[in-house]
């Protein structure tokens, strides 16, 4: 089990710690719907160190890019930040990812903790060009302060302009004193707010910085627990969950991020999902009686047929009921159409909608 820099922080501060993707990571302090509410409504910080990061350089790093990925990274300038995923040969996803633009020759890859070694081997497999690859996963930290507060709370610690900064774009700069230090105006909550990566050595202060500045607007260390029930109020997929290798990307609706303007991995197959439609689809709902949807339930229809399954689910704390998402056959998939979802061999009723549940 391997630790984050800040581990001995988390338990310091009373965290659970859990098994996450082969990292000891903290899952609540106070409780997860106090963490959830205080970053709807101010400020929280999760450290996220687990996540991978890769460096790809060299004069043909965009052209390997290009052909792991399926959007169309020709279309980033240097500080914006696009999602994708890896597409793999059998019509599935290896990951999903953001690509960072650093310059013309020099992109960052930020990938899932469990899909790390995945990940870096199956880039390697294709980089034909010999671009130059490194993997900073084990040096770099990554903490994201999210929460309508963020940009007031972080303004004292750097001199970059972080109101005005755009959604998925990055600037680099000093940060808590410390040079090179890479912020991005991204996050996994819907709540808005930066993730700050930096080098490991500076874990500590950087994080203490952030707390005593943050101290005004109540700022607090949130959990695996709240960053799950916060990114499925806006219908944000989870790899493993949601995604995985033997999801079709189309089905996902991940349509929008596979551009066809490209030749990438298996982007034949999937043309041809997109032009002759697909028979199921990823869709979100919301339980109308009482029941906690889980990843692995059946949907059901009227007559007790199945008709898809549940990949995520929860009880939403900002709405006060119980939401999810699933795979459902495409008859189904419309917005308002009534659905169950078995619960211990009861069919409990829900309604399809459409994400995210939360609208701030």
């Amino acid at each position: 089990m391997k630790n984050t820099a800040l581990t001995e922080k988390h338990i310091a501060l009373g965290a659970k710690m859990v098994p996450f993707a082969g990292f000891n990571m903290p899952v609540q302090y106070s409780g997860i719907n106090t963490e959830h509410e205080t970053v709807r409504k101010s400020v929280g910080v999760f450290d996220v160190s687990h996540m991978g990061e890769f460096i790809i350089k060299g004069e043909k790093a965009l052209d390997l890019i290009q052909r792991v990925s399926a959007n169309d990274a020709s279309k980033l300038f240097d500080g914006k930040i696009q999602y994708s995923y890896f597409p793999n040969e059998d019509g599935g996803v290896i990951d999903d990812l953001l690509v960072y633009r650093i310059d013309e020759k020099t992109y960052m890859l930020v990938v899932n903790a469990s899909n790390i070694e995945k990940d870096w081997d199956w880039i390697n497999k294709h980089n034909t060009d010999h671009v130059e690859l490194i993997n900073i996963s084990e040096r770099t930290s990554l903490l994201a302060v999210q929460g309508p507060d963020a940009a007031k709370a972080l303004n004292p610690l750097t001199d970059i302009e972080l109101s005005s900064m755009e959604y998925y774009t990055f600037k680099k700069g000093v940060f808590a004193g410390i040079e090179n230090v890479l912020i991005s105006a991204t996050g996994y909550t819907g709540a808005g707010g930066f993730e700050i990566y930096f080098d490991t050595v500076h874990s500590e202060k950087i994080w203490d910085a952030i707390f005593e500045a943050g101290k005004v607007y109540g700022i607090q260390p949130i959990g695996l627990g709240a960053r799950d029930t916060l990114r499925l109020e806006m219908g944000f997929c989870l790899y493993g969950n949601d995604i995985d290798e033997n999801t079709c990307p189309i089905e996902a609706g991940l349509g929008w991020v596979t551009k066809f303007s490209k030749d990438f991995v298996n982007s034949e197959t999937l043309k041809q999902k997109k032009e002759n439609g697909v028979t199921r689809k990823l869709v979100g709902f919301e339980m109308i009686d009482r029941g906690i949807p889980r990843h692995g339930y059946e949907i059901v229809d009227g007559e007790g047929r199945t008709i898809g399954e549940v990949t995520s689910g929860t009880q939403s704390p900002s709405l006060q009921k119980a939401i999810g998402l699933g795979y459902i056959e495409r008859p189904f998939g419309k917005e308002g159409t009534e659905v169950f979802i078995n619960i211990r061999d009861k069919k409990i009723k829900a309604k399809v909608v459409k994400p995210p549940f939360y609208k701030g």
